[in-house]
């Protein structure tokens, strides 16, 4: 595999995005979730109005990271108002690193999140936050093993399924 590229992306991007979320979110939560609950979060999450606005906020961003000119994955990230939840004005919120499962373990989450320190550092934030759901034990490993600890949880609902995530934060050194 060539190198890792990460790019911000921009609404041309729009169908890649579409397809990478799709197929990620299908490939790491279809097993152990009702195929309706999983349809109907595709369908409300990755449609195309929906993507369109959130890539065309101002206080949201998107990057992808491509190889040979494929998307192995990709990293949403919010400031501000666009946060999903408003825990602090000075945070960024990871909102999604979605990696294709043929490329966990090619160190993509590993560039995307290193990434976002880098960005964060620019940015003067406090910390970075993200919600993880308390059963995906993959990315629970991921964000502990670069600094992130829990602060709290919320509920997040999966259709007809109330589910636990996992609030963690990374605080930013800033000296």
């Amino acid at each position: 595999m060539n190198p890792i590229e990460i790019r911000k992306a921009t609404l041309s991007d729009l169908e890649a995005i579409q397809k990478i979320s799709t197929q990620t979110f299908i490939e790491t939560f279809a097993a152990v979730n009702t195929p309706e609950n999983i349809a109907n979060y595709v369908k409300d999450s990755f449609n195309s109005q929906q993507l369109t606005a959130e890539l065309n906020n101002v206080n949201s961003q998107f990057y992808l990271a491509t190889s040979d000119n494929e998307i192995l994955g990709y990293l949403k990230i919010n400031f501000g108002d666009a946060q999903t939840e408003m825990i602090n004005k000075n945070a960024l919120e990871v909102h999604r690193i979605y990696v294709s499962q043929a490329f966990h373990g090619k160190n993509v989450g590993q560039l995307l999140i290193d990434e976002v320190k880098k960005m964060a550092l620019q940015t003067g934030v406090d910390y970075i936050w993200l919600g993880v759901w308390e059963e995906n034990h993959r990315a629970l490993r991921f964000y502990t093993k670069n600094g992130f600890v829990e602060f709290d949880k919320h509920v997040f609902t999966l259709g007809n399924e109330q589910q636990t995530d996992l609030l963690m934060q990374f605080v930013i050194n800033k000296e």
